[in-house]
């Protein structure tokens, strides 16, 4: 639900009434992760997607249904073995959809519009849903902000609420969606609720040293991978809002300097990538990023640029393991050689990096075409 938040804010803001369908489980090769939704409003008007195309009829009549009927639903696709082009997932996988009624006379309503609204806005809010019930059924929700703090009720009681909030709170912090199990209570004999956890966080920041021509296409790449993208550079001919006109921020300083500057802003999602390739700017900033638990470090210059940088910060006290964490020269092995073509090959690099992958042609390996997530969660005990 909260990946299209800026579509349903706006539809709370124009009063319409809809239900969102939101994947909450996959298993196997399946087009959409958990999180990916579909919206429905009265009048049909769809915003989303939760498969790709295979199933968005039958989830769209779902909608309908529940948005009619008031109650949500947990619905399962899998793959048609008859018919391919039946109801079903014809690449193979399985999902559960939550189907959520937003009408505004429902009592959730103000509850899921101001989740909706915090994420539109880019600020961090977890959604805690009810998929499966000790009883089998979907109900409640929970809106949490990060510490912890949260309104609304699962409808299993204040143990189950304050339960719900830590995990959903944890979740947030790491920036992660997912399904968790918690149970009612500590005797283990109620029926675990399975709860689905939405989070939504401000987006990933990319820092790209070096206003270079790569850079600009580095720029625009990132911003279209969702990245929150910095220009630095120590030059201030260079490092100009004409040359890069699409960053969401330019920055006039030295590159070791200004990520000193960001380390409370830092997280395991940023992305660094170092193009200028000179020793004096590059070397500084390395012996610092290399230490810092970001997602991804890159750097451009020649393979005997890399190497002679690699000297010099095993002089700076580097260990082997810091340095391996350097991807030198950045980008994958595309034959680029414009700034555009080297730009796709470190995004490449950078989705091979975040989603596991292995950077090889999708027909030369025989690994799912969409890879596994990660598990569905721990169980949890309420106190």
């Amino acid at each position: 639900m909260l990946d299209i938040a800026a579509d349903l804010h706006r539809w709370c803001t124009e009063g319409r009434d809809f239900a969102v369908a939101t994947v909450v489980r996959v298993s196997g090769s399946a087009p959409r992760p958990p999180g990916a939704a579909l919206a429905v409003d009265s009048g049909g008007t769809a915003v989303g997607s939760v498969s790709g195309g295979c199933v968005e009829a039958a989830v769209h009549l779902l909608c309908q249904e529940a948005l009619e009927a008031g109650e949500p639903v947990l619905q399962h696709f899998g793959y048609a073995d008859e018919d391919a082009f039946a109801v079903g997932l014809t690449c193979g996988g399985t999902i559960d959809v939550l189907v959520t009624p937003v009408r505004r006379r429902d009592a959730v309503r103000p509850l899921l519009a101001a989740a909706l609204a915090a994420a539109a806005e880019g600020g961090a809010v977890a959604v805690a849903r009810v998929a499966e019930g000790p009883d089998g059924l979907p109900g409640g929700t929970l809106l949490v902000r990060p510490g912890g703090a949260y309104e609304g009720t699962l409808g299993g009681g204040t143990a189950l609420d304050a339960a719900a909030a830590v995990e959903a709170a944890a979740l947030l912090a790491a920036g992660r969606t997912r399904a968790v199990e918690v149970a009612a209570d500590c005797s283990g004999r109620s029926r675990p609720a399975v709860l689905f956890v939405e989070s939504s966080v401000p987006p990933p920041r990319m820092i790209v040293f070096g206003a270079i021509d790569f850079a600009s296409a580095l720029v625009r790449i990132g911003k279209f991978l969702g990245h929150h993208v910095t220009v630095c550079d120590a030059r201030p001919v260079f490092a100009t809002r004409d040359r890069f006109p699409e960053a969401d921020e330019i920055v006039v300083d030295r590159p070791h300097r200004y990520l000193d500057s960001q380390l409370d802003l830092i997280d395991g999602r940023t992305v660094l990538c170092a193009l200028t390739h000179e020793a004096r700017f590059d070397v500084p900033l390395l012996e610092r990023a290399l230490r810092l638990p970001v997602a991804y470090v890159g750097a451009m210059g020649s393979r005997r640029t890399h190497e002679d940088r690699l000297e010099r910060l095993r002089a700076a006290g580097l260990t082997e393991p810091e340095l391996a964490r350097l991807r030198s020269p950045i980008g994958l092995d595309l034959g680029a050689r414009t700034p555009e073509e080297v730009a796709v090959s470190i995004a490449a690099e950078l989705v091979a990096c975040r989603g596991g992958g292995s950077g090889l042609p999708l027909s030369g390996v025989d690994t799912p075409v969409h890879r596994p997530q990660a598990r569905t969660g721990r169980m949890i005990a309420a106190r």
